[in-house]
């Protein structure tokens, strides 16, 4: 891992504004553009709540294996 961020969002927003607005974020404190959802990326994050960026989803070419991010929720956690 070269870098990692947590983006914590209690905001009312909808679930998938809070997903856009958090990968904003991450783009902003990594100087990334922003990746393109492809099919795949789609398809992973509905079952798994997670997905990985690889170089095929960024118009720019980036110097790193891939971007993953997961959502962790607060109910996720056990007390």
């Amino acid at each position: 891992m070269i870098k990692d961020i947590t983006v914590c969002d209690d905001s009312d927003d909808t679930r998938t504004h809070k997903i856009f607005n958090a990968l904003n974020k991450v783009c902003v404190e990594f100087d990334l553009s922003a990746p393109i959802w492809l099919e795949q990326n789609i398809k992973d994050f509905k079952r798994t709540s997670k997905c990985r960026f690889t170089n095929d989803s960024f118009i720019d070419s980036i110097d790193f294996d891939h971007l993953e991010i997961q959502i962790i929720e607060e109910d996720d956690f056990a007390y």
